[in-house]
């Protein structure tokens, strides 16, 4: 440890920050109590717009010209950040304390090399030779193992891939060797496996610093992974905190039991135990009910009591010191009784093939060096590499792997955006692989529909909701006038248990679990028969996702749809879908049903990526396999077995045959496929990843 410090290294004690706008003065966090001891990382969860990020500002003293602390203190090391100088502070920022953002590009000077950036922490806060400055830089490097560190070094950030600029950005916060890092959503736009990898180095180098930590995220999963102590926010308040254990496993506050109860745990199913979506919104922090801030949401609420207090206080959970919850009730509430209203759902049987992917393939050619505005070589990206598949009428095939595998590729081409370079895609007994959208016709425009990643860029900011669903209408050719128009566009409203108010509404009135829902409406607009979901849930809140995907498998009944799920969120997937293709740079190296693709035997890359996703159990056991090595490019793939630079199975196979030979398409039990070169004794002998201990 460095610290002599022997108290808490951040106490922050009943602490309120408002903004000031010119109508009102806005309280984002109020009377919030949290410490981080020596060596120890604190986790800080909630939804969006709790007050996680604000308080995190409200540590760097960084809340802008309309923030203001207006109550309480946050001493760092026993001294009063409030009371300081703005040169005392420059002096503690960066060198003391140290924040990572979400995303890395926003603290990387895009003009100035990787080495540069690096060498200016120690230089400008400690004062130290230029040799010295570059031999801790290829240190810190080293240590948040990147490759080739010289050559790291001597780049751009431009030059690096989204988790190497995410490590360099922990790099450059542990140049000088902060107290305490604060940890601000730092792997939301990684990847699953990237981001098992960064966490992983995050609790190595708080170790081996003898750094404090204060990790903000939404993800309990992570926090579970990577926090001694959990502090569960709610509209600018801590309404629980204790040790991860105790607030896993004995949770004593209304919202953290109605946030576990929405997120797709093991066990969770679909039709027999549905996830639960915590019903209402979010409040604004201007229209805060009375009482207790979660009242409206709660389902243990009781009228006269939780709402006609002023402030609920926070209360110490008997039996243990470092368990507190906000909230009357806690301790009369049967906390292992069931949730109350879960219907549980027929499984819908899947229908006859309505989709057929016949050795797709889809190649780009680029110029060699077209980054740089020549011409010259031309090279091939082989973004989809013979892709085969069946999708059936109710059935839900989702589709996973990380970021550059091919995923949103093969979905422009499905949707007529692009056209393939070989191979068939048939829809209905129809070959649509040929034809771009514009040469399609109404009806298979409107069969093949899509919903994106992120509601706030798919809707038009300057027509209202309802106008924007009639616009679907009218192009799908539905409805004689616009009355009947209007009616239709009313009932879809309905199918996605929005208000009809709503129709009137502007995008910017809406949170973007609703903006999410008008995306769903307006796809199934034409009566699509096929939807491809690209990350539909992945940019909202964990409760808005469970309301997102229940709302999905409800249309998904009564419409027969056929969903085409793409995620590279695993939980997700084993809750919501039928089958499972696992994509690899282009190529699909495993394809079954939901249990055989979570079971053994495993591809190896599906291995590693169940492996990495963070699971919210304190019951889960995993198997701890991190990646090494990014994505090598589609430009430029490795010969043979596309995963072979990255698979820690490749000595198991006799020779280099993983080096020279593409393996061939398994089929083990059931029509489970794996595209790999292990022998049958190496599959049989594969354990779980997963396994869930015997309480």
């Amino acid at each position: 440890m460095k610290d002599a410090h022997d108290g808490p290294i951040l106490e922050i004690d009943e602490l309120s920050i408002s903004f000031f706008t010119r109508l009102r003065e806005i309280p984002a966090v109020m009377d919030f109590s949290v410490r981080v001891m020596p060596g120890e990382a604190v986790g800080l969860v909630g939804e969006s717009g709790c007050g996680k990020s604000t308080v995190a500002l409200g540590v760097m003293q960084d809340l802008g010209k309309n923030g203001r602390i207006v109550g309480g203190s946050i001493k760092f090391k026993g001294q009063d950040l409030n009371t300081m100088s703005q040169d005392e502070l420059r002096e503690i920022r960066g060198s003391q304390i140290a924040m990572i953002y979400q995303e890395p590009m926003a603290s990387l000077n895009p003009a100035m090399k990787i080495g540069k950036q690096l060498m200016e922490v120690p230089m400008i806060h400690a004062d130290v030779s230029q040799k010295e400055a570059y031999d801790r830089a290829l240190q810190v490097v080293t240590d948040v193992k990147l490759p080739d560190p010289k050559r790291i070094l001597d780049s751009y950030p431009h030059q690096l891939s989204g988790g190497q600029q995410q490590r360099i950005v922990i790099a450059m916060a542990l140049m000088a060797e902060p107290s305490l890092l604060i940890l601000d959503e730092p792997t939301t736009a990684l990847d699953v496996t990237v981001e098992a990898a960064v966490v992983e180095l995050v609790k190595e180098l708080g170790q081996k610093y003898g750094t404090s930590m204060l990790f903000i995220s939404h993800n309990l999963g992570l926090v579970l992974e990577t926090c001694d102590r959990i502090c569960v926010m709610y509209s600018g308040e801590a309404v629980e905190t204790g040790d991860i254990e105790d607030v896993f496993d004995q949770m004593r506050h209304p919202y953290t039991q109605a946030l576990f109860r929405s997120i797709p745990l093991p066990g969770a199913d679909k039709n027999a135990r549905p996830l639960v979506a915590i019903p209402g919104n979010f409040p604004l922090p201007h229209e805060r009910p009375p009482g207790c801030n979660f009242g409206p949401r709660c389902d243990y609420f009781e009228e006269g009591r939780c709402d006609a207090v002023e402030r609920v206080p926070m209360e110490t959970v008997p039996g243990d010191e470092r368990h507190r919850s906000r909230c009357l009730r806690f301790k009369e509430i049967d906390w292992d009784a069931p949730p109350l209203n879960v219907s549980t759902k027929e499984k819908s049987e899947p229908g006859r093939v309505v989709l057929k992917m016949d050795e797709l393939k889809k190649y780009y050619e680029v110029a060699a060096n077209a980054l740089f505005g020549g011409s010259g070589a031309k090279k091939v990206v082989k973004a989809n590499e013979t892709l085969s598949f069946e999708a059936r009428e109710s059935e839900t095939l989702a589709i996973v792997g990380e970021s550059g595998c091919g995923k949103s590729t093969f979905a422009k081409v499905l949707m007529g955006l692009e056209t393939a370079t070989d191979g068939a895609i048939v829809l209905d007994n129809r070959e649509i692989q040929d034809i771009p959208i514009e040469a399609r016709d109404t009806k298979t425009v409107a069969d093949v529909q899509m919903v994106f990643q992120n509601p706030f860029d798919t809707l038009n900011p300057s027509m209202s909701v309802g106008r924007q669903i009639m616009r679907a209408l009218e192009i799908f050719g539905e409805g004689k006038d616009d009355a009947e128009r209007r009616e239709k566009m009313l009932r879809l409203l309905d199918l996605v248990k929005l208000p009809r108010e709503f129709a009137d509404r502007m995008p910017r009135q809406l949170s973007g679990g609703q903006k999410q829902r008008v995306g769903i409406a307006r796809a199934f607009a034409g009566g699509a028969r096929i939807v491809v979901a690209d990350e539909p849930v992945s940019a909202l809140d964990v409760s808005v996702q469970a309301a997102v995907t229940d709302l999905l498998m409800e249309i998904q009944r009564e419409q027969k749809t056929t969903l085409l799920f793409i995620s590279h969120d695993l939980s997700i997937v084993r809750y919501l879908s039928d089958r499972v293709m696992v994509m690899y740079l282009g190529h699909v190296v495993e394809l079954g049903t939901t249990e055989q693709v979570f079971a053994p035997p495993y591809h190896p890359y599906t291995e590693a990526l169940l492996s990495a996703v963070p699971i919210a159990d304190t019951h889960v056991e995993k198997k701890h396999i991190v990646l090494e090595g990014d994505i090598p490019s589609a430009m430029n793939p490795p010969s043979g077995c596309p995963f072979q630079t990255r698979c820690s199975w490749k000595q198991k196979v006799p020779g280099n045959l993983c080096e020279t030979e593409v393996p061939p398409v398994r089929i083990m039990a059931d029509g489970h496929q794996i595209k790999c070169h292990l022998a049958d004794a190496e599959f049989d002998n594969m354990e779980p990843v997963i396994k869930i201990a015997a309480e």
